[in-house]
């Protein structure tokens, strides 16, 4: 609230003073005269030339607002050009007469002011106040404009996500359960640590992953409790090579981005392949992460796709789009019966 009104403030200041040193200029830039030129001039004259320059200034700073508020947002805005157009010429002729009658009134003596030879001066400066009005609204409305463009973007990006992260949660915890479930029909003396196991993922997943960053620590800690469920499943079916190195100092990351390439792997990389075999890599140097998901595929059989499927690589890509672009380099490739995912992620420490 008190940013709001100091805010409000700078800027009535900020027009105080551009209309100061607007209406400053013709004396600053005036040249200098013999100091006894007007040594005979009349008190009352020069104090109803003020008076009166002063009146014309307050009709051209009520034009200018009068024109940026309500002309160009009613009228011009609208495309009502030509009663815009009509609405300034009377504004003009209303400003010519009456700094014509005040000029007259209090800046001279004698009559040989006439409105014919007050005309162009005052088309001059109103031209001049009208040009800037317009220029004034035209560039405050593009700035209006730009910031709450740049503030839905930033709401449309954090529903975006918000819906990606929600999409990961589910899919990675039905894969969990299956875990689970395949435990209990062929190992149940495992079960026990494997819950223990889930309910460290469950407590990352419900607070950590709130939060727009978590340490790269804690990601990597979340990957080793999912790796050691997958290990307790397949056992000696599935020869799994890990390597996950401490970084070299404290970073951040989006939570939940590297499961997906884990769930990946696992999810088409055993079952009914032959020495089935998943490598994972990872470790952070210099400020770059660099992850490497390997594993044995069948590229003869084909993939019976359910709803999930899918949902975890498409998902993790468009994140790292939104949150990471022209910062990171993701190369999937399949060759020769082997299914390789490369991220290089740039990280902040």
């Amino acid at each position: 609230m008190k940013k709001g009104k100091y805010k409000k403030g700078l800027v009535v200041l900020m027009h105080v003073a551009a209309w100061i040193l607007l209406f400053s200029l013709p004396s600053l830039l005036r040249p200098s005269h013999d100091p006894n030129e007007h040594q005979h001039a009349e008190p009352v004259t020069t104090i109803g030339s003020f008076m009166a320059a002063r009146f014309n200034d307050l009709l051209l700073i009520g034009f200018f607002y009068l024109n940026a508020a309500v002309l160009m947002v009613r009228l011009f805005y609208k495309k009502s050009y030509l009663l815009y157009v009509a609405t300034v010429l009377c504004c003009f002729a209303c400003f010519t007469l009456l700094s014509w009658l005040v000029m007259r009134q209090f800046s001279y003596t004698d009559t040989h002011l006439t409105l014919r030879k007050h005309i162009p001066f005052c088309t001059f400066v109103f031209l001049f106040i009208l040009a800037c009005s317009i220029a004034y609204k035209t560039i405050k409305d593009k700035i209006t404009f730009d910031q709450l463009a740049r503030e839905r973007e930033s709401e449309n990006l954090k529903t975006e996500l918000s819906l990606l992260r929600s999409q990961v949660n589910p899919h990675f915890m039905f894969n969990v359960l299956n875990n689970m479930v395949a435990l209990a029909r062929k190992q149940s003396d495992l079960l026990e640590p494997s819950l223990i196991k889930l309910s460290s993922l469950m407590r990352y997943m419900l607070y950590e992953t709130g939060e727009q960053k978590v340490s790269l620590e804690k990601e990597t800690e979340y990957l080793e409790s999912y790796i050691d469920l997958q290990k307790q499943r397949f056992g000696k079916n599935l020869q799994l090579n890990v390597s996950l190195k401490p970084a070299d100092q404290p970073y951040e990351i989006e939570p939940m981005l590297l499961i997906p390439f884990v769930e990946n792997a696992f999810k088409h990389g055993t079952g009914m392949i032959g020495q089935a075999q998943i490598d994972i890599n990872l470790y952070a140097l210099d400020h770059i992460l660099y992850f490497t998901v390997r594993n044995r595929y069948d590229p003869t059989s084909v993939d019976i796709k359910d709803n999930a499927s899918g949902i975890g690589l498409s998902n993790v890509q468009r994140r790292l789009e939104l949150l990471y672009a022209n910062k990171h380099e993701l190369d999937i490739t399949k060759d020769g019966g082997i299914f390789s995912i490369s991220l290089l992620l740039h990280l902040h420490s």
